[in-house]
């Protein structure tokens, strides 16, 4: 994504159409879209020749996005666990291990960034239906991976949005959900974890449409993008009227919710009720 947004900065300043672009690389409009994306692997053959294109014959300014175009083709740890992923998700994975600030509302269940490993293995179970027992000990140990990226000492700021019902609905047996409430608490205190309860009693809120999450990334030449997960596939927007729509709708949830001193008090009446 940023070496792609870099090609899109360097193309416009020389104000290049796409279709150009593309016929120098030997290549169709529709692919130079999708390499400024990043949603395309890059062969450095076609960057020489865009950079060549776009006047950049400083060899120290090449060099670096030419080593920026060899560390996107590198595959990420996630590649390994993606014979247990659905096709839409490692793409996600990538996105949120190099986002630098997560929100999310989660209705469903606790977010995955925030499971017990005995919570994880449930909520595997009951959507991995038939699923060996291998490939839900894999599923796990992704979720646990990702996990090591939010409690690093420079990990991302997380701002999450947990609907009651999350709390509330069992996944597993009474020790599970008691252990999940307790890890709430725990996370909930970490710097860079901003934890927020709806409650039912509030009754209806912005989060009508569902769970989502929008990640924010450190360099400013790339978007943010707002992931949506469905039952077969998921969409990724970073068009900036609907990112905006949906920071509006976080920012109501936020609003609306009891504070974090707060909804660690909710939890622990959970907890307590469990």
């Amino acid at each position: 994504m940023l070496l792609g947004s870099q090609l899109r900065r360097l193309r416009e300043a020389r104000g290049i159409t796409r279709e150009a672009a593309g016929y120098s690389i030997r290549a169709s409009e529709s692919k130079i879209s999708r390499m400024e994306l990043g949603r395309v692997s890059f062969k450095t053959r076609d960057v020489e020749d865009l950079l060549t294109l776009y006047g950049i014959s400083d060899e120290a300014e090449r060099e670096s996005l030419l080593s920026l175009a060899r560390e996107a083709n590198v595959a990420g740890w996630w590649h390994s666990y993606t014979d247990v992923l659905p096709s839409w998700f490692p793409t996600y994975v990538g996105l949120e291990g190099a986002a630098s600030l997560i929100r999310v509302y989660e209705v469903q269940f606790v977010h995955g960034l925030l499971q017990t490993e005995e919570y994880a293995r449930a909520v595997v179970r009951r959507g991995m239906k038939g699923a060996s027992p291998d490939d839900v000990e894999r599923r796990v140990a992704l979720r646990l991976e990702r996990q090591k990226h939010l409690v690093a000492d420079n990990g991302s700021e997380f701002h999450i949005v947990l609907d009651e019902a999350a709390l509330r609905r069992p996944y597993g047996d009474r020790d599970v959900m008691r252990g999940q409430l307790q890890h709430l608490i725990d996370v909930s205190e970490r710097p860079n974890v901003r934890l927020q309860v709806m409650p039912f009693s509030f009754g209806g809120h912005s989060g009508e449409s569902g769970a989502f999450t929008i990640l924010s990334f450190p360099d400013a030449d790339l978007s943010d993008v707002v992931y949506l997960e469905q039952l077969t596939s998921a969409l990724y927007l970073d068009k900036r009227e609907d990112v905006a729509q949906y920071e509006q709708a976080l920012k109501e949830l936020q609003q609306d919710s009891p504070g974090p001193d707060e909804s660690r008090d909710l939890l622990r009446g959970l907890r307590q009720l469990t």
